[in-house]
C-alpha cells in the first residue's frame, strides 16, 4: 500500500518540486498540494493523508500552528517539516508542536523519500545539523545527569552501535550501511531498543540516551 503524503508550501515552485520528486517514488502517493494551512485538518481528512509535509513559513497561520492543529484532530497522522530554518527557537516549537521529523529544503533532493519513509515506518528522520541541535538542546535542558544504568535496559551490543547512531542523527538508511547490515535488520534493532527503554519514538530514545549516558 503507497504511502498518502499531502503538500503544504506555499511556494508553487517547490511545491512543484517537492511533487515531481515524490512520483518517482513507487511507495509514495501525493495526495494533496496546498498553498496554505488555513483548513489543513479538513483537507488531511479529505485526502485521507497518512504523512504531511509542512513548511513552517506560511500565510495566514504559521506551520507551526498548524501542527497543533492537526495533532489535536487527526493524531494519527505524522508531520515531517520541510524548512530553511535551523535556529533553535523554531526546532524547538515544532516539536513541541507534535513534528515527527524535520528536514531542510537543501536536503529534499537527497533525503526526503528515505525521510518520508523513515516516518512511515516509526523513524523521527532529521537533517543531520538539526539532529544536532535537538541534542544540544536536550543536553541543555539537562539539570542534572544521574549516574549511569547502562545495565538495566539490557542492550546487546549490536543495539547500542545502532542507538549511538540515531542520536549521531544518522538516517536508518546511513545506519544500514555504516554496519553492514540491511535496513531491515535496522528497523528490527530499532523496535527491540524502544521497547528495552520503554519509549515510544525516536526522540525519547535519543533523550533517555543523553540523560541516562547509555552509549
Amino acid at each position: 500500500m503507497s504511502i498518502r503524503v499531502a503538500i503544504f508550501d506555499d511556494n508553487k515552485n517547490i511545491r512543484n518540486s517537492i511533487r515531481l520528486l515524490l512520483d518517482t517514488a513507487p511507495s509514495i502517493e501525493v495526495v494533496g498540494v496546498f498553498s496554505d494551512a488555513r483548513n489543513c485538518v479538513n483537507d488531511v481528512l479529505n485526502c485521507s493523508a497518512d504523512i504531511v509535509l509542512m513548511d513552517i513559513e506560511m500565510p495566514e497561520i504559521s506551520g507551526i500552528e498548524a501542527i497543533k492543529q492537526l495533532k489535536k484532530e487527526v493524531p494519527h497522522v505524522q508531520i515531517l517539516i520541510q524548512t530553511v530554518f535551523e535556529d533553535d527557537d523554531r526546532v524547538f516549537d515544532s516539536i513541541c508542536a507534535g513534528a515527527s521529523g524535520y528536514i531542510l529544503k537543501n536536503h529534499l533532493n537527497t533525503r526526503l523519500i528515505d525521510a518520508i519513509q523513515e516516518l512511515q515506518t516509526g523513524g523521527s528522520p532529521m537533517s543531520p545539523s538539526i539532529a544536532r541541535r535537538v541534542l544540544n538542546l536536550l543536553q541543555k535542558s539537562a539539570v542534572q545527569k544521574p549516574e549511569p544504568n547502562n545495565d538495566s535496559y539490557n542492550l546487546t551490543a549490536r543495539e547500542k552501535e545502532v542507538l549511538t547512531c540515531i542520536v549521531n542523527g544518522q538516517s536508518y538508511k546511513m545506519i544500514a550501511s555504516d554496519l553492514n547490515i540491511s535496513y531491515e535488520t535496522v528497523r528490527s534493532h530499532v523496535k527491540k531498543i524502544y521497547e528495552k527503554l520503554h519509549v515510544a519514538s525516536l526522540t525519547e530514545a535519543v533523550a533517555l540516551a543523553i540523560n541516562q549516558r547509555i552509549v
